[in-house]
């Protein structure tokens, strides 16, 4: 994982690579044997296997109001 974070930080401070064609991108990736959730995002736009390695998760969280109808006061 610390291979994967430091070639994402790799690309963010080299304009060259963040302005890239993904053919491009590939290729360098491939040259320093990145990951293959790096690849497959950068190849194909999914992030699914990267963020599995970096042990991301999605988390949703339902927001609620607190302070509820008091809409329906302020227009009469």
């Amino acid at each position: 994982m610390r291979d994967t974070v430091e070639l994402l930080e790799a690309i963010g401070r080299d304009a060259t690579l963040r302005r890239a064609s993904p053919e491009v991108l590939v290729r360098a990736l491939e040259a320093t044997h990145a990951s293959r959730g790096l690849l497959e995002l950068v190849a194909n736009g999914d992030n699914a296997t990267l963020a599995s390695e970096l042990g991301l998760t999605d988390r949703y969280v339902e927001h609620q109001s607190q302070t509820g109808a008091h809409e329906d006061s302020l227009l009469n």
